[in-house]
């Protein structure tokens, strides 16, 4: 999770990518952009996208806490043509307090805005509208009760979770989701504070959860609960999935141990570089034939056959 805390925000919206230099990344496939965003996750935020986009109204996507795009990147491809993006994020400016400045140092430094730009633009034609700013100040830039989903995925410290809680709740559409990266990791015990504050306290309702993200909505929670899981049972049988009861209401777990990721968006760069089979890129393709070790060729060569079929049938039992 990258945090977010300064000054004064700086609003852009870039149409074009300048000429990359070699100081920027140009990934030629998700996989090379740096940051934490599992297959599990992957395939929910497609379902809970795909699912907004064919059975609700349009909505806005938003994202606290970008870090270097990769998520990002992921729900740009799910925009639809009357539908505004918005990426809210410190990057590299300096944070106001002195908690924030040293979870920065610690897990940021090599954060900035030059390279989720030109990571985000390897993949899509045009950047979101980025907002350099605490996340405390997205509800100056985004209209009330305009955003069908919002990732946060900032600070986590309890006091700017506890604010980005507040903050998606206000821009939120009464049916839009939220997903909390980090809710219960054990390095960031605020995100978890908060959130479950959020569920005990505000009226947020969980839907699922995986190993590292929350998903809920201030709404009805059975519709999409109930859709969610269906989908899980009838046509992901790679997704392990159970349902228990916590606080009164019925949440589903998702676990990624044998799934394959979702189709990503294609790189600009992705030519550059000849396709590898068996990474991400090239899911599901089969892998090269590993080559046979030296000490294996010399003993298949020298020794005799029924010594060399003894040894291999040794090795596979």
């Amino acid at each position: 999770m990258a945090p977010t805390v300064p000054p004064a925000a700086t609003t852009t919206t870039t149409s074009t990518a300048a000429e990359p230099t070699e100081q920027l990344p140009q990934p030629t496939r998700l996989s090379d952009v740096k940051g934490w965003f599992f297959t599990a996750d992957q395939w929910l935020f497609d379902w809970f996208l795909t699912h907004q986009r064919e059975q609700q109204p349009a909505g806005d996507l938003l994202e606290l806490g970008a870090y270097l795009g990769k998520s990002a990147i992921f729900l740009g491809s799910y925009l639809k043509p009357d539908e505004t993006f918005t990426v809210c994020d410190l990057f590299d400016s300096p944070a106001p307090d002195a908690s924030n400045t040293r979870e920065m140092n610690r897990s940021y430094a090599t954060l900035t805005r030059r390279a989720f730009e030109a990571n985000y633009l390897s993949f899509h034609p045009q950047l979101p509208t980025v907002i350099q700013a605490p996340t405390s100040a997205v509800t100056d830039h985004v209209a009330p009760a305009s955003c069908r989903f919002v990732h946060v995925d900032a600070s986590h410290l309890y006091e700017h979770v506890h604010g980005d809680i507040a903050a998606a709740r206000q821009l939120l559409l009464p049916e839009g989701i939220v997903a909390f990266d980090d809710f219960r990791s054990e390095h960031c015990p605020g995100v978890a504070a908060a959130v479950w504050g959020a569920v005990a306290t505000t009226g947020l309702k969980p839907i699922c959860v995986t190993g590292t993200k929350f998903y809920g909505t201030w709404g009805d929670p059975a519709a999409p609960r109930e859709a969610l899981r269906a989908w899980l049972k009838t046509r992901r049988s790679d997704l392990w999935h159970g349902v228990e009861e916590v606080a009164g209401h019925p949440l589903i777990r998702v676990s990624d141990k044998k799934a394959s990721p979702p189709p990503h968006p294609k790189s600009r760069h992705a030519a550059a570089i000849p396709a590898q089979r068996g990474t991400t890129a090239d899911a599901g393709a089969p892998a090269p034939a590993a080559h046979p070790s030296l000490a294996r060729r010399l003993a298949k060569d020298l020794l005799p056959p029924v010594l060399t079929r003894a040894i291999a049938a040794r090795r596979t039992s």
